[in-house]
This record gives C-alpha cells, sequence and structure tokens, in this order.
C-alpha cells in the first residue's frame, strides 16, 4: 500500500500563495471556544472495545473527532465502511490515502449487528472514497442500509456518500434503498477547490445533491456540510449556501477546519462563534430547514436532531426490507 503524501501542496502548487502567508502556526493555543471534555465515559468506553471487537472503522475515530464523547453518549455513531483507504487526497481530510486492498463482503451485516448492539437511534454511514470500484462503493451502502433495516428497525439511518465522481448510476442505487437521509458535504466554497478538494468539482457535488432529492421523491431528507477556516469570505459561503438552496438540499452544517498535522493544509483563521451564528442566520433566510453552525459542528453532529422536523423520516424502516424487519 503506498503511503500518504503531504496534502500541504496539492499538485506541488505553492498553498501560501492562494491562501495569503498569514496563517496559523499548527501548535498554538486555540481559542477557548474549542474547549470540551475528553471522552471517556462508561458508554464511551463500551462502544470503543465493541467496535474494536467487530474490526469497524468509526469516523469519529478515524477524524479525531472533538464530539466523539458526547455522540456516542447520545446514542449516535457515525460508521466508516470500505475499509480506511482512501482513493483521493483531500488536503483537510485524516484518513489515510493510498491504494486500497480488498472489501469485506460481510462488512455490512457486521455494521448493523454493531447498531443494533449499541442500540443507536440514529446511525451515519459514511466510507472512503473507492473511485477504484466499478460502482464506486454503492453496493456496500445499499448492504447496510438493507442489514441495518433487518437487524436494528428502529434506527434512523442517514448515508453520507462520495461523490461516485458524478455517475448516476451508483447514486440511484443508495437512493432506491430510501435511506432517511442523503448526506454528500461539499466542505469548502468553490474557489477553495483546487486547493482542498483535487479530484472533486463543487457543481459535480451540487448535482449529486439535486439527483438525490429528485430520484427520492420527497421521501429521502438531503444535507450537506462545509467548513470555514482556509480564507474563505463570509460572501462567498453565503454564494456557497444560496448554490445548494438552488439543488434542493434542505439541511446544512457548517464547522471550523482544525488541521490534523503539518502534512495538511494550515488554517487561516478561527471563525468566532458570533459569526457562526449570523452564517446560521443566514442559512435560515435562505430556506434551509435545519442548520447546525459553530466552531465544533461537524457533519455528524447531532445528526438525530436533523431529521425531527421531518415527519416521514422519523419513521424507521421505510426501506423495502421494513416488512421483513419485523
Amino acid at each position: 500500500m503506498s503511503v500518504t503524501r503531504s496534502r500541504a501542496n496539492p499538485g506541488g502548487m505553492d498553498v501560501l500563495s492562494a491562501l495569503g502567508s498569514d496563517v496559523r502556526p499548527l501548535r498554538e493555543r486555540k481559542p477557548p471556544w474549542f474547549k470540551v471534555p475528553p471522552p471517556g465515559g462508561q458508554r464511551h468506553r463500551e462502544l470503543t472495545e465493541m467496535i474494536r471487537a467487530e474490526n469497524l472503522h468509526t469516523v469519529c475515530q478515524e477524524a479525531a473527532c472533538p464530539n466523539v464523547g458526547e455522540c456516542w453518549e447520545r446514542g449516535t455513531a457515525t460508521f466508516m465502511i470500505l475499509g480506511d483507504t482512501c482513493t483521493r487526497r483531500c488536503g483537510f481530510c485524516n484518513v489515510k490515502t493510498g491504494k486500497p486492498t480488498w472489501n469485506d463482503p460481510l462488512e455490512p451485516a457486521r455494521v448493523a449487528r454493531s447498531i443494533a448492539r449499541m442500540g443507536l437511534r440514529h446511525a451515519v454511514i459514511t466510507s472512503v472514497d473507492r473511485d477504484d470500484l466499478p460502482d464506486k462503493g454503492a453496493s456496500a451502502f445499499v448492504g447496510v442500509i438493507r442489514q441495518v433495516r433487518r437487524q436494528a428497525p428502529g434506527c434512523q439511518i442517514e448515508v453520507l456518500t462520495p461523490d461516485f465522481q458524478g455517475q448516476e448510476m451508483p447514486l440511484a442505487k443508495v437512493i432506491a434503498e430510501r435511506p432517511d437521509v442523503f448526506n454528500h458535504n461539499v466542505e469548502v466554497v468553490p474557489r477553495l477547490y483546487p486547493l482542498a478538494r483535487r479530484g472533486s468539482r463543487f457543481e459535480r457535488s451540487c448535482r449529486v445533491l439535486r439527483l438525490a432529492r429528485e430520484l427520492g421523491e420527497g421521501e429521502v431528507v438531503t444535507k450537506s456540510g462545509l467548513m470555514v477556516g482556509l480564507g474563505e469570505s463570509h460572501q462567498e459561503m453565503l454564494d456557497a449556501f444560496r448554490a445548494l438552496r438552488e439543488h434542493g438540499v434542505q439541511v446544512l452544517t457548517v464547522g471550523q477546519y482544525l488541521r490534523p498535522s503539518e502534512r495538511h493544509l494550515p488554517v487561516v483563521r478561527y471563525w468566532h462563534p458570533d459569526e457562526f451564528a449570523a452564517l446560521e442566520r443566514a442559512a435560515y433566510e435562505l430556506g434551509f430547514q435545519h442548520v447546525a453552525a459553530g466552531p465544533l459542528v461537524r457533519s455528524s453532529y447531532h445528526a438525530d436532531q436533523h431529521v425531527g422536523w421531518a415527519a416521514k423520516s422519523v419513521i424507521p424502516g421505510v426501506g423495502p426490507l421494513a416488512a421483513t424487519a419485523t
């Protein structure tokens, strides 16, 4: 397996020429609003052992999420399927990249069994990018949704998928299973894509979200998320929000980028909580039905609340295997 190369200079470009020379050092005292209690409760320890025993991966752990303790106590967790090696190299992401090895055909059943044992009320299923697979990994999402409907019919299912390289058939396969929420993050404003998301395109991601909304025929909530901290302006964020609304996105998350290591893109600045509050107000004014914006907000943060306003989404087991689940 190839090792991760530096993401701090994608394509050999001069990052500081794009972000400016006034960036934050990697090791510095962060603003006080980033302080959160470290995880370590009894439930967190139990779930950690259970996930390790099943040889599963969670974004909560792989991405060093600061909210892992709180979310797991709430009964929400994010599982990462299709291995722990991504075929893309985004400049902000802490998941390792390289050439993936093999896929475990029993992984969907093991994920669902863990969700049932953990007693989760809302499970988020995501994956690394698997551009090497013919269907870009869509079949694995289908398998997990079906297994969760069988083994844990009381759990809401949210899928957080890659862009499937813009191909419609992999997306259609996933939406046909009617997950409660379809999430695909655009991550950053369009101007920053060459820097932060090489191999992806903002317009393509927006099109994926629009197609998911159309294919879901009103039965699937659509959701996306962005980060701040890489030099984007308030107006650029609003323009991105507007583009997402034009493509039918209903739920939005906005959080602060935190640099995982010196091999990743530097932080330009830390946005103040008041600025996040302003973004949240503006997003609601644009017509989003649920918005979560804050320094420590991540795509799956309080994900169980993001669908509470949708009557159908709080009824579990709406997929094609709902009957057999009972």
